[in-house]
């Protein structure tokens, strides 16, 4: 039976043994160049479960903001404590190790020469293997963050064709809504001169009635010249009344000398002019402009563009010049 001097011995042994086995992958971490403080909080993230958990993590929150924050270990749980040491390698923990001797196991020589601390050759040997690994972590991480990249720059071309298509019908809504209001006007106006041209006919088939009942006192009166009749509707008529038109014939001469007609109507403000020129005419856009008649010659403004064309003289028909302003 051994003694207790040699039982303390062995136990201090085991002791520094687990201390430097705890170590280990945070020693590992420092001789491949991580700063001290990150290397310990990976230690002590990843539970001490090994190197390759170490160096995933720090991979993975090396741009957290708070990386570099000096790290503070919880209450009762200090880096190589008892929480830290359950390795999946199946270190002992310190409680473990002083169970063992304290219940009369003896750790012989063999033991303590497995758990000999590395030479520097093996270190360096082992700092080569986790530098290795290390590449290959980053050459998986850059790969994984390649088709992440990849992946969202697919997600905003999808979501700029999608935005294209959303504007295009919104375009093609307007350019149809526009379309319908423009032929809706056009059968008004046509509606329109239709009215006006029935109206036409049955003032003629009015007058030609009217004259023609009264034709035949014409007649007797040119049969007796001693006896002019004074009612006669040739010499005593009222005077012809001026027409009213409600319609406007509008001819615009465009600065390349091409022209376009239309009809408007004669309570149509000067500017259902300005805008038609601007829809239908070759006018560069943002291309401003003026409006002038020249016989007689004037020159119209914005206080004219709210005129009734009426109101400025332009029915039943005139020419207007655009000019560059």
């Amino acid at each position: 039976m051994t003694s207790m001097g040699e039982n303390a011995f062995l136990l201090l042994c085991a002791l520094t043994h687990v201390k430097m086995a705890e170590l280990t992958t945070l020693e590992s971490l420092l001789e491949m160049g991580f700063d001290r403080n990150r290397a310990e909080k990976a230690v002590a993230k990843t539970g001490n479960q090994g190197i390759e958990q170490a160096m995933d993590w720090l991979m993975e929150h090396e741009n957290d903001p708070d990386i570099d924050e000096p790290y503070v270990p919880p209450v009762g749980n200090v880096l190589g404590g008892t929480a830290d040491t359950q390795s999946t390698t199946g270190q002992p923990t310190l409680a473990d190790t002083a169970e063992g001797i304290a219940g009369g196991d003896t750790l012989n020589e063999n033991e303590l020469d497995e758990k000999k601390p590395m030479t520097e050759e093996e270190r360096q040997q082992q700092v080569k293997r986790l530098e290795e690994l290390m590449r290959v972590k980053q050459a998986e991480r850059r790969e994984r963050e390649r088709a992440e990249e990849l992946e969202r720059e697919k997600q905003r071309r999808k979501q700029g064709q999608e935005l294209q298509q959303i504007r295009q019908k919104m375009q093609d809504d307007e350019m149809k809504k526009l379309a319908d209001q423009r032929r809706k006007e056009k059968m008004e106006d046509k509606l329109a001169r239709q009215r006006v041209k029935e109206k036409i006919a049955r003032d003629r088939e009015e007058r030609a009635q009217k004259f023609g009942g009264g034709g035949t006192t014409s007649t007797t009166a040119v049969s007796q010249p001693a006896q002019p009749s004074p009612s006669s509707p040739t010499s005593h008529g009222p005077p012809p009344t001026k027409k009213e038109y409600d319609e406007s014939r509008i001819q615009v001469r465009l600065l390349d000398g091409s022209t376009i007609t239309t009809v408007f109507k004669a309570q149509e403000p000067l500017a259902a002019v300005r805008v038609y020129i601007q829809m239908n005419g070759n006018t560069p856009e943002g291309q401003d402009f003026t409006l002038l008649s020249l016989y007689p010659r004037h020159v119209y403004t914005e206080l004219d563009m709210e005129k009734p064309l009426k109101e400025l003289g332009l029915v039943p028909s005139a020419v207007l010049v655009v000019t560059k302003k």
